[in-house]
């Protein structure tokens, strides 16, 4: 067993990781990057070991994905079980319980008390694709509205609706048809002032779609309700009710993207609980599964009824061993109170971050919920410039003190937390420490 502590033993990377580095670069495609190149050998918790003995910090948790904490005993066991009795059948060819029980758990958690249905897929890209596919056919509307510094995957759908397009976009279009996309609530940047964010935002939208589109036209609206890649923007309250009720009023089906957001990351059990919105299609993965491939589509009854039998599915979609690994993951989450700690991690990195910006006026904005928490850098307050290099120093900073960060936005000057949520407060506050030393050395 890993102790939970930090361990420098070599400089960061260290010599074995660098040799993997250079058969990477022989071996794996170029464009398979690596943000911190150590290669790890082991992960309990909060604490990842690398080939070199060093024992890093993670503040990650692989994009939001060992949610529960890496190698988490209930889904070690139910996985190692799992794969004793049968690894894959195809749900398609000959079904197996597990894949019920998931789509039963996650009927139950995501927002509403309505009747349900979900599917199994693998990969949150795959799940919004999906997503789209069924309001479609659905509505029997083609246009899809996505928004300002969204993030839904790197499929040519996906990719449509993303934002950004280094690197996510560069040179791989075209990308699909009627897709259009519309300014994010994003009170930080709000040309009026955040107060007036959530009325002026949602009158654009309404504004945009219906020049633009026609809202008879438009089958679905694609949003994060925390967005992720483009920077942990936090709509301000009242924006998603206001959108879900506007879509309701039209016909318009609002399908909440909650792969990095869902499963108590937000101190929620999904991000739409904060406000009580209820979205129409919910898509999940990362955290479903304690870092086994798995994402979900969980609908209205009537939605997910309407697609003809084969429409949806594949080979490995729902894979027993990852289904297996949902249902310790989510156990987990139950008994052990995953979103009462998503709520303390918050407490404990949101003091430590504003007493940081007290020292930093480079820091301009503290944003997020529960365990999804981010800094936005900027050469100064007054004029909002985004400080890129900064974000990439202190993010190098903490690499080479044993801490995993991860940035993010559009800009990239965002700095997020990602924590598990199985972390020590020891290993949070320690670190927080590092983080306030990269800062002291970036800015020194």
């Amino acid at each position: 067993m890993i102790q939970q502590k930090r361990v420098l033993a070599t400089d960061i990377p260290g010599p074995r990781s660098q040799e993997l580095s250079a058969r990477k670069a022989g071996a794996v495609a170029s464009g398979v990057s690596a943000g911190l190149p150590v290669y790890v050998e082991e992960a309990v918790d909060g604490i990842l070991r690398d080939v070199d003995g060093n024992q890093l910090i993670d503040f990650g948790s692989g994009i939001a994905v060992t949610t529960v904490g890496n190698g988490n005993r209930r889904v070690v066991e139910a996985v190692t079980k799992q794969i004793a009795d049968f690894t894959h059948t195809c749900f398609m060819v000959t079904p197996y319980e597990e894949y019920v029980a998931v789509c039963e758990k996650l009927n139950e958690h995501t927002p509403g008390d309505h009747e349900k249905r979900s599917a199994l897929f693998n990969s949150g890209a795959e799940a919004v694709e999906n997503a789209v596919k069924i309001a479609r056919l659905a509505t029997g509307r083609d246009a899809v509205v996505a928004f300002d510094h969204a993030y839904h995957g790197r499929t040519n759908l996906t990719m449509g609706l993303t934002a950004k397009t280094m690197p996510y976009k560069q040179g791989f279009g075209p990308f699909a048809s009627e897709i259009y996309r519309v300014p994010m609530a994003y009170p930080y940047r709000w040309p009026t002032g955040p107060e007036k964010c959530a009325e002026e935002a949602l009158a654009t939208l309404k504004s945009q779609i219906h020049v633009q589109v026609g809202e008879e036209n438009c089958a679905a609206v694609v949003l994060e309700p925390i967005q992720g890649e483009g920077g942990f923007i936090v709509p301000p309250d009242g924006f998603l009710a206001g959108l879900a009720d506007w879509c309701r009023e039209h016909g318009i089906l609002f399908i909440a993207d909650e792969v990095q957001s869902g499963f108590c990351r937000t101190g929620d059990w999904f991000a739409s609980d904060h406000e009580g919105v209820v979205p129409d299609i919910v898509t999940t993965a990362k955290g479903i599964a304690g870092g086994m491939p798995l994402s979900g589509v969980t609908g209205r009854a009537d939605l997910m009824d309407a697609v003809h039998g084969g429409g949806l599915g594949g080979t490995y979609g729902g894979n027993p061993v990852a289904c297996a690994a949902a249902l310790a993951s989510i156990e987990t989450m139950e008994e052990d109170d995953l979103v009462g700690r998503a709520r303390e991690i918050e407490t404990l990195l949101r003091g430590r971050l504003e007493k940081l910006a007290q020292k930093y006026p480079q820091i301009g904005d503290i944003r997020g919920r529960g365990a999804m928490m981010a800094i936005e850098l900027v050469e100064d307050r007054e004029t909002k410039v985004p400080a890129s290099a900064l974000a990439a120093a202190v993010n190098k900073g903490c690499h080479e003190r044993g801490l995993v960060t991860l940035t993010c936005g559009s800009y990239g000057n965002v700095f997020r937390f990602l924590p598990p949520l199985t972390i020590g407060d020891d290993l949070l506050a320690e670190g927080m420490d590092i983080l306030e030393e990269s800062f002291a050395a970036a800015t020194a």
